[in-house]
């Protein structure tokens, strides 16, 4: 028998304000057009002054923990990806977990900046596997309408805040790829291409939160090369083909990578859950927000094989293959 780590509720949270890309054409040389056919983004979320992301994963959490009909007293453990905490320290996640009145169990931060729920996600499978937790809150969420450069069009446009979260429970398996539940994950960084996404502050530098800045170009070409290479590494872990794949939930970076990442792996456009016209670019919340709305329609099965891929700042990137 093999301990499985299986999702057992989503959830997700999505603040009020609705940003159109209008908003942008008002204040910059950019239109409407232009975001839509580069990006695939019609509109994204900010978070109201004064809410911060500790709020957003809270309401995720709770979201999550409803629909798996748990309660926080059920939860041994949280892992939130984040790159936009509430403050330098304490994590961000020890907020979620004293706002879910929790005073037991453990609760950090991962940081990985757009791959980091994957990271979150194989790390909380890791530990479930250990046997240091049955139940873990694994969490998404970003404020990064607080890193944006409003007067840089090629990246402004791009970002919006929210969060997702997932609750992952162990469960007997057989340790076979028909198992429910995580099968294989796959992690990698390479710190060489730091300046291609990264933000221009921090406390060791400048002292300061700083802006995001980013190579577009650069990025998207090796985006696609190493999402569908870590997807298919994960695939053949758990002994797995593309063939055999039923959902690609990506993040929701940018539809023209998605749409080249799913067809580098021979999937067609119908397997690919997409959300990014709504949402944005959401960084680490992206994937558990995209994970979130599907469930939400009913358009995953029990027994449907997902595969979740990110890439983001380090360079970081990696992929989940799990069993829903």
């Amino acid at each position: 028998m093999t301990l499985r780590s299986v999702i057992r509720g989503t959830g997700h949270y999505l603040p009020e304000r609705v940003v159109p890309n209008s908003w942008f054409e008002e204040r910059l040389d950019t239109t409407d057009e232009w975001i839509r056919t580069r990006t695939g983004i019609e509109r994204r979320h900010f978070a109201a002054e004064g809410q911060a992301t500790s709020d957003m994963g809270l309401r995720a959490a709770r979201a999550a923990l409803d629909k798996a009909g748990l309660r926080p007293d059920d939860i041994d453990g949280i892992v939130l990806a984040t790159s936009t905490p509430d403050y330098t320290f304490p994590a961000s996640a020890t907020m979620i977990q004293h706002g879910l009145g929790m005073t037991h169990g453990f609760a950090y931060d991962v940081q990985a900046v757009c791959a980091g729920f994957v990271f979150a996600l194989a790390n909380a499978d890791a530990l479930i596997r250990g046997g240091m937790a049955k139940r873990v809150l694994v969490i998404g969420a970003e404020t990064f309408s607080r890193i944006m450069d409003w007067t840089d069009r090629s990246t402004c446009v791009l970002f919006g805040d929210g969060a997702g979260a997932v609750v992952l429970e162990a469960q007997q398996g057989d340790g076979s790829s028909k198992d429910r539940g995580i099968l294989a994950s796959d992690l990698n960084s390479d710190g060489q291409y730091r300046d291609l996404l990264y933000v221009d502050g921090g406390v060791g530098t400048t002292g300061t939160a700083g802006q995001l800045r980013m190579q577009g170009n650069l990025v998207f070409r090796h985006a696609v090369e190493k999402l569908a290479k870590t997807a298919k590494i994960a695939l053949d872990k758990a002994g797995l083909t593309p063939a055999d794949v039923d959902w690609l939930v990506p993040h929701q970076a940018n539809a023209r990578i998605i749409t080249a990442t799913a067809q580098k792996m021979g999937l067609p456009a119908e397997k690919v859950i997409l959300t990014v016209a709504d949402h944005g670019n959401t960084s680490a919340a992206s994937i558990p927000l995209a994970l979130s709305v599907a469930d939400g329609q009913g358009r995953f099965r029990e027994g449907d094989v997902i595969v979740t891929e990110a890439i983001g700042g380090g360079l970081s990137w990696g992929s989940v293959v799990l069993r829903w």
